[in-house]
């Protein structure tokens, strides 16, 4: 055999052996895997989640999401920030030019019922059945059954709006009344108290431009004296509610009007009785935990109104059917991942189990009054607007300007409520928006009475 044949005959058996070693290595090495406490997946390390969230939208609070939130995942995650009326036009768009895309979708709870009713979201049983070692609170996984039957999305961070004391109002509290089972009559008292003590209006509420005060009437004054946020909205009992709060109004401090958020104010002591949503108040804990108190909200004679703000996670219907999601919804569900959330945005966990051990001082305090709200005995759970579009704004705006109209400008209470209950029922008819809790009916869209 010539020199150049054994060379030819070298190299076709190095070939033979390479590509017979590669062969085997392939068949016995498995693909990276990724355990975790409640899955064993292939981790497909070339497509990362897309992770559209209506949630932590604002710069600073994207940026927590993904250097601290997300920072110890073990996959890829593509955090992107949504508007939450053009979340749907962003999954089309974004399956339209890629069908392969593996997404996940974070967003209020009113938004994935809308998703649901677009017939755009699967169903998540499986996916809850597989974390149930998570202890997720039974009252909020109820309101994730969007038939009834089927949940459609993992709840993931909750958030509320409670009450707030200073301690220096605690010795002027009415005779026999509890902070944590407080009535608005016994709210109205207190202040009443502390103004003729000391000649200060010392409850504050955020109606200024970027306040949420809407919220209050929405979910929590009307539901306490009407059981209603919408179809009850101009009868009787709302009327005694609007006279209610008018009294309540004189000892109101006049800031209230500019006021956005009321960290601030109960910080520099202009009140020392405040309401406003948990992550608006965290400041004034963090900076002065010794000096504050957080409650429930007062009760009416219907019950404890109080807003539940659920944020959830799902899996749009076309997705590519990949483990991923599930991956990442275990993740951000674990203890410790749900108490870095609080900590960094002010949301609270959705689970149970020992994390209120681990929240920091200045969270406790807020954390156990929402969870005492929660759990009232006549508590009256009421949800955010659902269905309401681009015209949920403008809804918001109706109930501020009732307020305006009777406590401000002290206009006829039934009036003003007759001329506003046609305002918000053309946005219902114009949305074909169905009632949300507190209100139950069939009719689409909802009726106000």
């Amino acid at each position: 055999m010539t020199i150049e044949k054994k060379v030819a005959f070298s190299v076709l058996l190095l070939f033979v052996f390479f590509f017979f070693s590669c062969g085997k290595r392939d068949a016995e090495t498995p693909k990276e895997a990724t355990k975790t406490k409640d899955f064993v997946f292939m981790r497909e390390k070339a497509a990362p989640i897309v992770f559209l969230s209506t949630q932590m939208n604002p710069v600073e609070e994207a940026g927590k999401m993904r250097n601290m939130i997300l920072k110890d995942f073990p996959g890829k995650v593509d955090f992107r920030p949504n508007d939450n009326n053009q979340l749907r036009n962003q999954i089309d768009a974004m399956l339209n030019g890629d069908p392969s895309a593996s997404i996940l979708v974070g967003a209020l709870h009113g938004d994935l019922v809308t998703l649901y009713e677009e017939n755009a979201l699967l169903p998540m049983n499986e996916v809850i059945k597989s974390l149930e070692n998570k202890n997720f609170q039974e009252n909020i996984l109820n309101f994730s059954r969007l038939d009834g039957k089927e949940s459609y999305y993992v709840p993931w961070m909750q958030a509320s709006f409670v009450m707030v004391a200073n301690k220096k109002a605690l010795p002027f509290l009415p005779k026999g009344a509890d902070v944590n089972d407080l009535s608005y009559d016994q709210l109205r008292q207190w202040a009443k108290n502390i103004y003729q003590a000391t000649g200060k209006k010392a409850v504050g509420f955020p109606v200024g431009a970027k306040g949420l005060m809407h919220r209050f009437f929405q979910g929590y004054l009307y539901p306490s004296y009407t059981a209603s946020t919408l179809l009850k909205f101009r009868g009787s009992d709302a009327v005694e509610m609007w006279t209610y709060f008018k009294y309540l109004w004189l000892f109101v401090h006049p800031g209230s009007l500019v006021y956005s958020t009321m960290d601030e104010p109960l910080i520099a002591e202009d009140v020392w009785l405040a309401w406003d949503h948990t992550a608006r108040l965290v400041k004034a804990f963090e900076q002065r935990p010794d000096d504050f108190i957080a409650f429930p909200a007062p009760s009416g004679p219907k019950g404890r109104g109080f807003m539940s703000v659920i944020s959830g996670l799902s899996i749009p219907k076309r997705t590519k059917a990949s483990r991923n999601q599930p991956i990442l919804i275990d993740y951000l569900t674990r203890n410790e991942i749900q108490i870095r959330t609080l900590n960094e945005t002010g949301f609270f966990p959705v689970v149970k189990s020992e994390i209120n051990a681990n929240i920091p001082k200045h969270l406790k305090e807020l954390s156990e009054a929402v969870q005492r709200q929660a759990n009232s005995k006549n508590g009256v759970a009421t949800l955010l607007p659902i269905g309401l579009g681009d015209r949920a704004g403008d809804f918001n705006k109706v109930f501020i300007l009732t307020f305006s109209k009777i406590v401000l400008e002290g206009n006829d209470i039934s009036r003003a409520l007759n001329a506003n209950a046609a305002e918000l029922q053309k946005i219902l008819n114009e949305q074909n928006a169905k009632c949300w809790l507190p209100d139950v009916s069939d009719a689409r869209p909802c009726k106000i009475e």
